[in-house]
């Protein structure tokens, strides 16, 4: 993303996990875990929207952590639809944000089936330990089911889709969002990557991330 972000290769239930760590000024607020789009379809840790993501949470004092999937870049393995990439994404919150006395502050964030991914992490994270905030965009949720999002945490989520996406049509995206009451973010005349419109989806993230006015 820029000079500062230190790359490296962790253990991963497949063999090794590139990881991008950059890190705030100052103390840290937490560390977000970023999930990027279908690897199938050339979704790295360097996509647009993912990157995007990352500046967003490092400018409202996170620590991001983006990484690629099995099978992409540095990391070993192969595709598993799904199934091994919700473990490798579990790898990395546990190497980033280890769980146990004195948690680390977490938040998940993914952009496509980077976010349908999250969406099963955080229903897995959820009942063991606290996640702080929450973050999809374009969410896939046609070609396999998103998990629902527990209502409590509801506040604590951002979910934002493109009017004109049409690789996920936002039709979709409402369906899975209107039985659990999930507020989602349309902009409008948007499509799936957010061209021209990267700037905006940064602001929205940094302002749902904004600390609470006390």
């Amino acid at each position: 993303m820029n000079s500062q972000t230190q790359k490296s290769c962790i253990a991963g239930p497949a063999g090794a996990l590139e990881i991008a760590v950059d890190r705030p000024a100052g103390i840290a607020r937490g560390t977000a875990v970023i999930a990027h789009p279908h690897p199938l379809f050339g979704g790295t840790l360097d996509n647009k929207v993912v990157q995007t993501l990352a500046r967003a949470f490092v400018l409202s004092g996170w620590t991001a952590v983006r990484f690629n999937f099995r099978g992409v870049g540095a990391s070993a393995g192969s595709h598993d639809e799904g199934r091994g990439e919700l473990d490798d994404l579990l790898a990395v919150v546990q190497h980033a944000a280890p769980a146990g006395d004195g948690q680390a502050v977490l938040a998940l964030a993914g952009f496509s089936f980077g976010a349908f991914v999250t969406t099963h992490a955080f229903a897995r994270l959820h009942a063991q330990r606290p996640v702080d905030q929450l973050v999809l965009v374009g969410t896939s949720v046609s070609r396999a089911p998103a998990a629902p999002i527990d209502r409590a945490a509801h506040p604590r989520t951002l979910v934002v889709h493109g009017e004109q996406d049409d690789t996920v049509l936002l039709a979709d995206v409402l369906d899975w969002a209107r039985p659990q009451a999930l507020p989602v973010t349309v902009v409008p005349g948007v499509g799936h990557f957010f061209h021209g419109q990267l700037p905006l989806l940064k602001s929205l993230v940094v302002r749902h991330l904004a600390p609470p006015a006390v």
